[in-house]
């Protein structure tokens, strides 16, 4: 079955303790969306990666659960440790707690299923990847607690027909699913590069800019982009209690992810099934159009909470 790929990038600045609010919760107002939603408590983010590192100061009062779907850890299904530090990294751009000492999370109330599909080298199967989002679809945790948002910071080239039904599954659970739109961009608008799950229509898309809100040159583009986040030089946790910076529309997609987190504390929940297009249709008013650019580039525009 064809392979799905994450990319780390490299990592440019390792940081054992700090205490600072990242400027970019401040450039999607995040902050300000805190007070009026508990900061997520009580939302469930599953995140389809390359697993954590589970006693990380600053996510391990967040974990809530985790399964392995790799080989790694002779396949055991209760070892979802990360070794590579992609996924850890995600996590913490989502539900990083806000505990004065460390970087923080976009909703850092919020509690992490952790769904491994990615080993210590960065890829993963498809096979994987469905099997893990049927599993965060069906999963319910130790009081009743149910999947409200899925994140896949990952992708592959060819479409599967198998991978589809599982994504619409999750969508007709209500689940909000967000993906990186990927990082095989060429900084030409004209170029369509794709990759799935993210150019599924049932999936926000997740392109990437720079802090000076310019399109980032790898971040993908197509006619499916749905909005772009910050995705250059992101701090978040990392592996060995560590905080770096990492590059990548990965990242990008976990800020939309932390997003929908605060968003769904505050939209109609008595029909599941509509949440994820209240979670849309509140990220399309509130996002900042990036007029100079192209829809392939940038969709609806980078994201905004207020």
């Amino acid at each position: 079955m064809s392979e799905i790929i994450v990319r780390t990038g490299k990592i440019l600045k390792v940081f054992k303790t700090l205490s600072l609010i990242p400027d970019n919760l401040d450039k999607i107002k995040a902050r300000e969306f805190w007070e009026e939603t508990n900061q997520g408590s009580g939302i469930i983010v599953a995140v389809l990666d390359s697993g954590i590192q589970k006693d990380h100061p600053s996510l391990k009062n967040n974990i809530i659960g985790g399964y392995n779907f790799t080989e790694e850890d002779s396949g055991n299904p209760d070892v979802f440790d990360d070794y590579l530090g992609h996924g850890t990294h995600v996590a913490g751009i989502i539900a990083a707690e806000n505990n004065g000492k460390s970087a923080v999370g976009v909703a850092p109330k919020a509690q992490l299923l952790i769904v491994k599909i990615i080993d210590s080298y960065g890829s993963g199967s498809f096979e994987s990847l469905i099997n893990g989002i049927k599993y965060a679809a069906d999963w319910i945790g130790p009081t009743g607690e149910k999947v409200n948002i899925i994140n896949m910071s990952l992708g592959g080239k060819q479409t599967n027909d198998e991978l589809h039904r599982a994504i619409k599954y999750a969508r007709s659970k209500g689940i909000v699913l967000v993906a990186a739109a990927g990082n095989e961009g060429d900084g030409n608008e004209d170029t369509i590069e794709i990759s799935y799950p993210g150019f599924y229509k049932e999936v926000i898309q997740v392109g990437s800019i720079s802090k000076n809100q310019t399109p980032s040159k790898f971040s993908n583009t197509n006619v499916n982009i749905d909005f772009v986040g910050p995705g250059e030089n992101i701090l978040s946790t990392h592996l060995n209690s560590d905080y770096v910076e990492l590059t990548g529309t990965s990242m990008a997609s976990p800020f939309v992810a932390g997003a929908a987190a605060l968003i769904i504390k505050i939209v109609n929940r008595s029909e599941p099934h509509l949440i994820p297009a209240y979670v849309y249709e509140y990220l399309v008013l509130h996002a900042l159009p990036l007029e100079n650019y192209s829809m392939n580039q940038v969709g609806n525009g980078f994201i905004q909470l207020k």
